[in-house]
């Protein structure tokens, strides 16, 4: 599995990476413009990561609240998931090691992360062939580097609310793509459902604000923005 070049995306985000998949030895950001979405984002991305089979194991390093039940349901592997929720002042060890040995890290620094740290794990991927991705929020820029691909939560809009009644039903999110190694340099958007009415992600087919509406919610599309 080292030995090829890329971890492979399958399913609704493989139209992220124009490749078909995550070149190996590069670090991913995900972000967010003040909306939720990025942490999400981050575990559709290592679910369709461990779906694709080139992948064995993966990480996550400083999400003591994350929910394993939510993980499971966008695609992540649990019983090929390492969770250390609360690494401590010593991190950048914990995920030096992991690096080591697990082809996918997902990481949100517990702190801001000093230049040479951030130098030397960079260094750990390319060295070892893995892929770094890096969680953050509008609030918390802990990272100091550029990543070599950044995906950016732009929007995102929950459908199925009424006027004070209703169930929330699927959140379209519109998510941009850049970094210096995006295919033909160049950033560009993406709309998926995350998550869609079936509790994954789904692509959003159609355009425009009620654009590509799942069937499976019938009728006219109330939708509430998550912004602000």
């Amino acid at each position: 599995m080292a030995g090829t070049r890329k971890l492979e995306v399958e399913g609704a985000l493989r139209g992220l990476f124009l490749s078909g998949g995550i070149q190996r030895g590069i670090t991913v950001g995900v972000g967010s413009t003040g909306v939720p979405g990025s942490v999400s984002l981050a575990l559709a991305v290592t679910g369709s990561v461990m779906a694709g089979g080139s992948c064995s194991w993966s990480a996550a390093v400083g999400f003591p609240s994350l929910g394993l039940a939510a993980a499971a349901e966008l695609g992540v592997r649990l019983e090929r998931f390492a969770l250390v929720p609360a690494p401590g002042d010593g991190w950048p060890v914990v995920v030096a090691s992991l690096l080591d040995g697990v082809d996918f890290v997902m990481l949100r620094p517990p702190a801001r992360v000093r230049p040479p740290d951030a130098r030397r794990l960079a260094a750990r991927v390319r060295e070892r062939g893995s892929v770094m991705l890096i969680v953050e929020t509008a609030e918390q820029q802990r990272w100091p580097e550029s990543p070599d691909v950044r995906l950016y939560v732009e929007s995102a809009e929950w459908v199925g609310l009424g006027a004070g009644h209703g169930n929330l039903r699927a959140r379209k999110i519109e998510v941009s793509v850049g970094g210096r190694r995006v295919a033909g340099g160049r950033s560009r958007r993406v709309s998926l459902w995350l998550p869609g009415p079936g509790g994954g992600v789904e692509e959003v087919e159609g355009t425009g604000r009620e654009g590509g509406v799942p069937a499976e919610l019938g009728g006219e599309p109330v939708v509430v923005s998550a912004a602000g």
